[in-house]
């Protein structure tokens, strides 16, 4: 989306500047801010705390981050006594992924609420080993009584709205552990790459939001050095950490992880850089992307290198994690009569298609980094997203999500739900054949949530080719309100073990509820 960027500002070495200062320092976590580095006495310590993702019925991924060379090993329990504990031999940890590494856990009993504990040990002395790092999370089920609850949202640490001691930092993210899901879907721009961080900023009415700052936020993110600076930024948040413990998560990417708005093989134009490549740019973002998160199809799981995937949640949940970056076609002014590249990319398409049909799951989420029919702008001309304001027939990008609904639709795939972000508001559209101009698909929902910890922005226009009426939006009447400002939001999904009815509730952060929709399950389209 496109969102102004605070201006640059010269390096700054010292770090938690804005922080320091009177008793709200006591709220910032007492973390080495630098880079993790090589230490020849003491002991391994994984300050950055753990966390998991891609959890299956029999499987899972633990990830840490060490301030030093060490082997990482697992143990994991069905009691937080850690009786009789299973334990997994990781990796070694080390300069080629910043200190980053991830164990991926198999045979698990399905259904479960696995605890889980993280060693980091001297790789010369096993013995020298640090204090262990728990965290939780739960199995998916085999049987689908148990019921399913996740949350979704997105944009982190956007607009240069960094983490504020003086609020407790990222709070929305205990207002989300609070809720106990069973994962947590992040739909994108986990970083502003292209956002830096300042010490303080003068919001409107006179008074001054402080910043959490480090040397790689200083800047915009171009060496890789810098790239896994952003993403460790998040976690010196404490609030963070523990939401990363208790909640296992799904994690796709955005813009905002590489730059505003890119497109492979975009040539950039902002002065602020001095690698103008996206693609270079690119490819050390997604490298830091897969150091930081606990992802599958990602090295060294897969060395496909796919952020793209689905993830199996029992019978009642599928959920289809797109990639609506990577392999889109440069933005433009979207009225090509012909478009086979569009946003997901010929390949990637099809797979969506193959795997739609395939599922045999009650509800099929798809998780959609941008929405459908928000028209989304890139500059004067081009767009950003699917939708660019003709409410006529298909054209550019819309043709490839014509022929995705048209599948849908033919092939009787029922239970399709789109969660979004992306937009910094949340709102509700309803889809359908009736009001569109392209009318071969079956009507459906898509939500929006997020911003999690960055700007608000006014509502945007709708697309009448596929038929959006918004049924809900609550969006601030200015662009870039502070978090101070405007509440955060996010989403939640309830889906009931017996009747399989599937409940979205979209909320503010504080936890309040602003709007619920209640699907049923077996239907093709829902009003």
């Amino acid at each position: 989306m496109s969102h102004p960027q605070p201006s640059p500002s010269p390096r700054r070495r010292s770090v938690l500047r804005g922080s320091l200062a009177g008793p709200a320092a006591l709220a910032v976590p007492s973390l080495a801010v630098a880079a993790p580095a090589f230490a020849r006495s003491g002991r391994p310590r994984a300050e950055w705390g753990v966390q998991a993702g891609d959890v299956t019925s029999h499987a899972g991924l633990v990830w840490v981050c060490s301030d030093r060379p060490a082997r990482m090993i697992v143990e994991t329990s069905a009691t937080e006594s850690f009786r009789n504990p299973t334990r997994w031999k990781g990796p070694v940890l080390g300069p080629d992924t910043d200190f980053t590494g991830t164990t991926r856990l198999r045979g698990l009993p399905a259904g479960e609420q696995i605890h889980y504990r993280v060693i980091l040990a001297d790789p010369d002395d096993p013995r020298r080993t640090g204090e262990p790092v728990t965290g939780t999370f739960r199995t998916t089920p085999k049987g689908r009584k148990e019921g399913v609850r996740f949350l979704w949202s997105g944009d982190i640490a956007g607009q240069g709205w960094g983490i504020n001691p003086d609020r407790g930092g990222y709070r929305v993210f205990d207002d989300m552990r609070r809720r106990n899901p069973d994962f947590f879907l992040c739909s994108g721009d986990n970083i502003y790459a292209d956002g830096p961080i300042l010490p303080s900023v003068t919001l409107p009415d006179g008074t001054v939001w402080r910043n959490v700052t480090t040397e790689e936020k200083s800047k915009v993110a171009e060496s890789l050095a810098e790239f896994r600076g952003a993403f460790r930024y998040n976690l010196l948040d404490e609030n963070l950490r523990r939401f990363n413990a208790q909640v296992p998560s799904i994690v796709q990417w955005d813009d905002h992880e590489v730059h505003n708005n890119w497109y492979p093989g975009q040539i950039l134009t902002d002065a602020r850089y001095t690698e103008k490549n996206v693609d270079v740019l690119a490819g050390r973002a997604l490298r830091a992307f897969s150091e930081y998160f606990p992802v599958s199809t990602l090295p060294p799981g897969d060395e496909d290198g796919r952020v793209y995937r689905v993830l199996r949640h029992g019978p009642l949940l599928d959920v289809f994690v797109l990639d609506m970056r990577s392999y889109r076609n440069a933005n433009s002014p979207g009225r090509q009569p012909d478009d086979a590249t569009g946003i997901l990319g010929a390949r990637q398409l099809q797979w969506l298609k193959r795997e739609l049909s395939r599922s045999r799951a009650t509800w099929k989420v798809i998780a959609s980094d941008m929405p459908l029919g928000l028209v989304v702008p890139d500059g004067s001309a081009n767009f950003e997203a699917v939708a660019q304001g003709d409410p006529g027939a298909p054209l550019g990008r819309e043709l490839q999500i014509a022929e995705l609904l048209r599948h849908i639709k033919h092939r009787k795939v029922t239970g399709t739900v789109w969660l979004t972000a992306d937009v910094h508001y949340t709102s509700a559209q309803h889809y359908d054949p009736s009001r569109a101009a392209f009318k071969d698909f079956a009507p459906f929902w898509e939500f929006v949530s997020g911003p999690l910890a960055a700007g608000g922005f006014q509502a945007l226009k709708l697309d009448g080719t596929f038929g959006a009426e918004q049924r809900f939006i609550k969006a601030p009447p200015r662009a870039n309100t502070s978090p101070a400002e405007t509440p955060q939001y996010f989403g939640e999904v309830d889906i009931d073990g017996g009747s399989g009815e599937l409940t979205v509730r979209l909320r503010q952060e504080g936890g309040g509820v602003l709007f619920t929709k209640v699907l049923q399950p077996g239907q093709v389209g829902q009003q």
